[in-house]
């Protein structure tokens, strides 16, 4: 067998080959010279122009300049319209595949898509359910309930229903805010947003790590550039300050206790306990929703924090809380168009602010902002056509994670929710040593590097998101006195019921009349009835007791019109 080669063969020649390639060319040259002089040269005619004695010159160069233009400006339409054409033929041959392709799977099940279709919106029915389980089973289970707040739009970040269905739930649980990513706004903004929240409820200013290494994995490279400052990234600041809050209130409770964090999508949840922990126990990411169960964290013998997934957004938000406050963007009933999404968002911003975050011109509208930014960032598809759909999910993604430096000012006036009482207040105040978490905050602020409020992004806030959170124990409280009220109704109802049905059939005795059409009377007629048979046998109500249940003001209606009686038709 013969020996496989390790190489490729070598194009070396050996001298007397090139050389004898070289002298062939030169033959060839000589004959192809030879043939030319022959049959002998015929140079171009060269344009001789308009002669200088020519009447009329300077009309006739002008008409053969506009000619030429005339000729460019056909020649580049006529390029325009072929890469039209081009870019038609291309869309109606993508068309054509993906209707073939489609045809073909229709053609293999045509029974099973509609079952496929519902089984897709059974899960996402189940997906949402198991969303509203998780985070409710985290509720019920912790003792103190950390709600963790985005520092550039804290108020688009709490939760109504949340807040109310804790603060009413008649337990000891304590509700806590966590301002997360707050070096991400300015200095001045961060202090006047603690001071606001904090006449609710107790906050704690934090700072997340956000390059924590998995310890299970190992390095597979090594750090070259010694220059690169990741302190940024690898430091927390604020988790001393909330580990002592949450040690103090375990001891005053004389138990272990159980955390729990809630909050919107990308608020960094997952980020805090990594952050606490010093490890990547939680699995993070810039896409929304990556927690989708509730995850249980020991930190000590004396402390659990658990992770929740997302609070689900309700649809009857505005456009620009949808755009950064849901979890999933296509598929939904109540998510947006990611277009859409994005001019819902820069119409709460400065429009120079954004084009001097993003170094681009003067734009008109969302879609040549997105060109402008496609073609910066290289985002082209075939045929150097802007990927305008990509370019918009990327954008978002920087609004909602950690990319983008903006700030919201707080409201001027300060209005308690109607769940939040002075009481309820100094209730879940009650076991925290609120100067200490003061004093750790202003060391939390002193520490950290901001941007400055000129390189920072103003940011019109849409006020509170509502939320979708599961009706249990915790919110029953609040439909007692309509349960209360409905069946007040329900008893009502059931003893007029009763005295229509003697009437009628004290009637049915007299007139010994049964008529089918009769008996399929309206509401209104029955009640009718009623009223003339009052009117007719007000001794016999009272020897009974009957009359009694009945409102006065039905007794003083049959006094009044008892001449009218709905048991005869009158055509």
């Amino acid at each position: 067998m013969k020996r496989p080669k390790l190489r490729k063969a070598s194009k070396r020649l050996t001298c007397h080959k090139r050389y004898k390639i070289q002298k062939k060319i030169r033959e060839h040259h000589r004959k192809v010279r030879r043939e030319a002089k022959k049959r002998g040269r015929k140079k171009p005619r060269k344009d001789p122009g308009v002669p200088g004695s020519a009447p009329f010159k300077e009309a006739l160069l002008r008409e053969a300049e506009l000619r030429k233009q005339r000729l460019e400006e056909l020649k580049r339409k006529q390029k325009l319209d072929r890469q039209k054409e081009l870019e038609k033929r291309r869309k109606l041959d993508a068309k054509r595949s993906a209707a073939a392709i489609q045809e073909q799977t229709d053609g293999k099940e045509s029974s099973g898509k509609s079952e496929a279709k519902k089984t897709k919106k059974a899960l996402d029915k189940n997906a949402k359910k198991s969303l509203h389980s998780e985070l409710e089973k985290v509720i019920e289970t912790s003792d103190v309930i950390l709600e963790v707040l985005d520092a550039r739009d804290p108020m688009g970040c709490r939760c109504p229903q949340l807040e109310q269905a804790i603060t009413c739930s008649g337990g000891d649980k304590k509700l806590l805010l966590v301002l997360n990513k707050i070096d991400l706004v300015p200095k001045e903004n961060l202090e006047k947003w603690l001071n606001y929240l904090k006449k609710e409820f107790p906050t704690v200013a934090f700072k997340s790590a956000t390059l924590l290494k998995d310890r299970n994995m190992q390095e597979t490279f090594r750090r070259r550039r010694a220059r690169i400052d990741l302190s940024r990234h690898t430091e927390s600041f604020g988790s001393g300050c909330l580990m002592k809050l949450l040690q103090e209130y375990g001891r005053t409770q004389n138990k272990a206790i159980q955390v729990g964090l809630v909050g919107f999508p990308n608020v960094g949840k997952s980020s805090i306990i990594n952050s606490i922990k010093k490890d990547r126990v939680c699995d993070v990411g810039p896409a929304r929703g990556v927690t989708k169960s509730m995850q249980v964290v020991r930190i000590d013998k004396h402390m659990k924090i658990s992770d929740s997934p997302s609070i689900v957004a309700d649809a009857t938000n505005s456009a620009v809380t949808l755009a950064l406050r849901t979890i999933i963007h296509s598929g939904e009933s109540c998510s947006l168009n990611v277009i859409e999404a994005v001019d819902a968002v820069l119409n709460h911003c400065n429009k120079q602010q954004v084009m001097m975050f993003y170094s681009i011109p003067d734009f008109k509208n969302t879609e040549e902002l997105l060109s402008l930014l496609a073609q910066k960032r290289g985002m082209l598809k075939k045929g150097g056509v802007p990927d305008i759909e990509n370019v918009a999910k990327s954008l978002l993604c920087d609004w909602t994670g950690a990319k983008i430096s903006y700030h919201s000012e707080p409201p001027a006036l300060q209005i308690m929710p109607p769940y939040l009482t002075e009481d309820k207040i100094a209730e879940l105040q009650r076991g925290f040593n609120l100067k200490k978490l003061e004093e750790e905050n202003s060391s939390t602020v002193q520490a950290l590097k901001y941007p400055s409020p000129a390189s920072s992004i103003v940011f019109q806030s849409a006020g509170m998101t509502n939320g979708k959170i599961v009706r249990n124990k915790v919110v029953e409280e609040e439909s007692e006195w309509e349960d209360l009220e409905t069946s007040h109704d329900e008893e009502d109802f059931m003893e007029t019921d009763d005295d229509q049905d003697i009437i009628e059939e004290e009637e049915k005795e007299e007139n010994n009349v049964k008529e089918d059409g009769r008996t399929r009377l309206t509401g209104s007629a029955e009640l009718g009835t009623g009223q003339t048979g009052d009117a007719h046998s007000e001794n016999e109500m009272a020897e009974t007791g009957l009359a009694s249940s009945l409102p006065s003001s039905l007794d003083k209606a049959a006094g009044e019109d008892d001449a009218y009686d709905f048991n005869t038709d009158y055509v």
